[in-house]
């Protein structure tokens, strides 16, 4: 059957479901309604629980692990980049693994293919890794042919055993206070499914996003919301983006009459 004569069937699949009714836009957008009530009490029970999760007990780290590098050995407190938060995702890529040594595993290929630009992270004091068995020369390879661009460690040690990431994927995240590093939480198997952005990544961590709306603990680092954003080639240029521009997601009004006046004069 050729390719044409596949997607023919398929389609003609799909024109046999049992589909929703359709309906005038007043029930559609009623319907709608409904559903976001709904969406929007699952947002504040998932801030509830990261709020939760910032109040988590931490573990104490006492093993000096290590990992190779691309430029050679390195401790786990060498993969904080001098940054107090540190995430460490457990990609299989190494013999054993499907794909080998062409591809590291599909489901964790779909992950690094959701990473979102470090920048936003790192400006946010948390460093994202990626860490497997495979050599360096290996993970340079495939970092190169699948255009990934995180940190990605060769482990040396029993780390993958001790926190859980031996037989399955798994993110791992961790403090650190000076020399002392503390395990703060962990995720795997569909929980892993959501990461990839910066929010999710932010909202496993002890500080957050570092937000001022959100519930923290007394003490915790925080700024107002947005005013922290910015282009990520631009971090180191300006902590926040100039203050000549009105911003659309803090003053809405004033980006739109800002736009129409351009129009306006382009005209």
């Amino acid at each position: 059957m050729s390719t044409k004569e596949e997607k023919d069937k398929q389609h003609g699949k799909r024109l046999a479901m049992k589909t929703p009714p359709i309906v005038s836009q007043q029930e559609w957008e009623a319907a709608r309604q409904q559903l976001l009530a709904k969406e929007k009490a699952l947002t504040r029970s998932r801030d509830a629980l990261a709020a939760e999760r910032r109040r988590m007990p931490w573990l104490t780290v006492d093993k000096k692990y290590e990992f190779d590098g691309p430029k050679g050995k390195v401790s786990l407190l060498d993969l904080f980049e001098d940054r107090p938060q540190l995430i460490i995702y457990r990609a299989f890529f190494e013999p054993g693994v499907f794909g080998w040594p062409e591809h590291a595993c599909r489901g964790c290929s779909l992950g690094a293919d959701q990473v979102s630009h470090l920048a936003h992270l790192n400006t946010r004091d948390t460093t994202l890794v990626y860490a497997s068995r495979a050599p360096q020369a290996d993970i340079a390879r495939l970092k190169a042919r699948m255009g990934w661009e995180m940190p990605w460690y060769t482990m040396t040690d029993s780390f993958d055993k001790d926190f859980g990431v031996d037989q399955w994927h798994g993110h791992n995240v961790f403090f650190r206070d000076g020399d002392k590093v503390f395990r703060t939480y962990f995720i795997n198997n569909r929980g892993d499914e959501a990461m990839g952005s910066v929010w999710s990544y932010l909202d496993l961590t002890p500080l957050g996003r570092q937000e001022t709306w959100e519930d923290s603990p007394e003490g915790y680092p925080q700024t107002e919301p947005y005013k922290w954003w910015n282009w990520h080639d631009n971090y180191d240029a300006e902590a926040s983006p100039n203050p000549k521009w009105i911003d659309i997601t803090t003053d809405p009004q004033g980006a739109a009459a800002r736009r129409r006046a351009e129009e306006e004069k382009a005209s």
